[in-house]
């Protein structure tokens, strides 16, 4: 189709057509960031804990009063939850995957690196966390009896810190650490520290989902309390994680009355949890991408309506003149076609130059390339779709019926 008539007529309405240029710029801009910060947030709500997430339930507990001793008292606790039908294994840790809280730590290649090659999140777990926590071991081996310490006594013993420990790490640390190479068998340090790698996990999350480095966690053979940590248990049939969640409950309380349930939960309830203002950023973006499109889809039906309303005479003479019903509907929905480029490409400037300060103020990662396509193919297709209706409004209209109106 010859365009130089439609570029003419253009030319003769340049303030209604630069308002659509304009709002179409602007749409296109918005909505290729929305999608990327949606793709973001998706992204971080969909990433892996490492863990057996639907076996798993938390039981926290708290003191009032004078207290007995916690680690004789964890060691009763512990032996009514293995007890428990449908409970398969149960420990005490100090954190997990997707909390508001972490226990974190530099880690470096030699003792008091002045700058620390990562900081890792500190799972301190005792005899089968690894096994109550489902991670997968794809290197290595488990902690032996003999190198599980209890929390208190290493925090309160210099030489036990310069001793050491054993360490397992996520494969994220073992490739920063030692790049290309077995981290097998190697010493990083904590401080001055000196951790020893026995094994190695596949994914363990950190508590706090963060950007770049949420992999960075390590497990540590210490055994923590009640008061230090929490109870995780492992069900042996997920569909029955509530019933066993109240026994559980129950026999601590059996245990000792005297304690206060701080939480108790499903690991899936904590993990919905922490991840729900994300998930309404994710609808709050879609909305407006939606109600964006709306605005502008609108703003086409009203443009093009109007532009056939003043065109009546011309699409008249046209279609005397031998025009078919298809030609009329092609010239539309190529002018819009044009308007929409012209708008796609300020609105892909636009976009880059909302990214830059996006990444200059909030810290988010630069917007990949491809987001631009999606947000140009999108616009394409909704013009399209806006102007078709006026579009087969014209292609009706009868010449006679056109010729005659002035």
């Amino acid at each position: 189709m010859d365009i130089r008539p439609i570029l003419s007529t253009l030319r003769r309405h340049k303030t209604a057509a630069s308002l659509i240029v304009l709002e179409i710029a602007l749409t296109c801009a918005i909505v290729c960031n929305a999608l990327f910060l949606i793709g973001q947030r998706i992204e971080k709500i969909n990433q892996p804990s490492g863990i057996a997430e639907t076996e798993l339930i938390e039981v926290r507990l708290g003191g009032i009063g004078p207290q007995v001793n916690a680690v004789a008292r964890t060691r009763e606790d512990l032996a009514a939850l293995q007890a428990l039908p449908g409970v398969k294994s149960a420990v005490t840790l100090n954190q997990i995957p997707f909390r508001n809280s972490s226990w974190n730590t530099s880690v470096g290649l030699v003792p008091d690196q002045e700058r620390p090659t990562l900081s890792a999140s500190q799972y301190f777990g005792r005899e089968g966390a690894l096994d109550t926590l489902g991670v997968e071991l794809i290197a290595g081996r488990d902690f032996q009896p003999d190198e599980y310490r209890d929390l208190e006594v290493v925090k309160n013993d210099e030489a036990a810190a310069d001793e050491g420990s054993a360490v397992i790490v996520t494969q994220a640390i073992a490739d920063k650490m030692f790049p290309g190479g077995d981290a097998l068998g190697k010493t990083i340090y904590s401080g001055s520290m000196p951790l020893r790698i026995i094994g190695i996990v596949k994914v363990l999350a950190r508590p706090t989902a963060r950007e770049g480095d949420s992999q960075f966690s390590m497990v540590l053979p210490l055994r923590t309390t009640y008061d230090e940590g929490f109870y995780l248990i492992r069900v042996t049939d997920p569909t029955r994680r509530d019933e066993v969640l109240k026994s559980a409950v129950a026999a601590l309380e059996r245990v000792d009355s005297s304690r206060l349930v701080h939480g108790k939960y499903t690991y899936e309830e904590q993990r919905r949890k922490y991840f729900a203002n994300d998930r309404a950023m994710v609808g709050l973006l879609i909305t407006v991408c939606v109600a964006l499109l709306v605005v502008t889809a609108l703003g086409i039906v009203g443009l093009a309506s109007f532009w056939v309303q003043q065109r009546t005479k011309q699409i008249g003479i046209r279609r005397a003149l031998g025009a078919t019903r298809s030609q009329i509907l092609r010239y539309f929905q190529t002018e819009n076609f044009l308007l929409a480029t012209v708008g796609i490409v300020l609105g892909m400037l636009m976009a880059y130059t909302i990214n830059l300060w996006l990444m200059n103020n909030y810290e988010l990662p630069r917007m990949p390339i491809s987001y631009l396509p999606i947000g140009a193919v999108l616009l394409w297709l909704l013009g399209q779709i806006a102007v078709f209706g006026p579009a087969r409004r014209a292609a009706a209209v009868p010449p006679a019926v056109a010729t005659r109106s002035a």
